[in-house]
């Protein structure tokens, strides 16, 4: 999965201690049978996701201390695909990913919108949280992080990229993109880990997850709300 001249799709994986699930995201993206680029962008893990990476032929760039607005960004900066898919490393695809991709980059208006898959979270009891945030995905087309982000190269990159951010990076890109064009729906599931809603209350993170959002606009200094976040954990 090495880049190649003519590259027609970069996937962009940000990681921190994925090990254990990385070799499961790196196997989906072999459906892909075209020409694809995979860089994985490791903040500074403890565990074997550099070597997991390296050994499926992925491009790996390194952080001593994870910031996943920056590993985005970094990734971004060096796709050489005409299309890039940015995806979280706790992330499967769905079996038919790969051709639902290929019909949306074959029509060329297709080129003009960010797009976005279903958000599925693994496991029993999530039901509610998963139409709260495909609703709001939908309606108000701003999709998370976790729902992964597919758009062409020339696109993302007169958006500006993503911003260095700790936390909050898929909002404030989800801001800009909206001054040009929009998310669209590509009606095709991904399926995150269950493990940030687990022993916990679903109501409960959406609070904490919602006053971050909060202190976030009002300017809060994103490395502090990261800090927070990972407290609860």
């Amino acid at each position: 999965m090495a880049s190649i001249k003519n590259t027609q799709l970069s996937v962009v994986i940000p990681c921190l201690n994925e090990a254990g699930r990385l070799p499961l995201l790196l196997s989906d993206l072999q459906r892909w049978k075209k020409s694809i680029e995979v860089i994985v962008i490791d903040g500074g893990s403890s565990d074997k996701t550099i070597s997991v990476a390296k050994l499926a032929g992925a491009k790996v760039i390194t952080y001593k201390k994870g910031n996943r607005g920056a590993q985005l960004r970094s990734g971004g900066e060096v796709a050489k695909g005409e299309w890039i898919l940015f995806i979280h490393a706790d992330s499967r695809l769905s079996k038919d990913w790969a051709k639902k991709l290929t019909q949306i980059i074959s029509d060329p208006k297709n080129s003009l919108f960010a797009w976005f898959f279903n958000l599925k979270i693994e496991g029993k009891g999530f039901r509610i949280l998963e139409i709260a945030v495909n609703l709001r995905s939908n309606l108000l087309k701003k999709p998370y992080g976790d729902q992964g982000v597919f758009i062409r190269r020339s696109l993302y990159n007169k958006i500006g990229g993503y911003a260095p951010l700790h936390l909050m990076e898929d909002l404030e890109f989800g801001q800009r993109l909206s001054t040009i064009t929009t998310f669209q729906n590509l009606n095709i599931n991904i399926y995150t880990n269950s493990r940030r809603w687990k022993n916990r209350s679903v109501i409960k993170q959406a609070l904490i997850n919602a006053k971050l959002r909060h202190r976030w606009k009002r300017g809060e200094n994103t490395q502090d709300l990261l800090e927070d976040y990972y407290q609860q954990f």
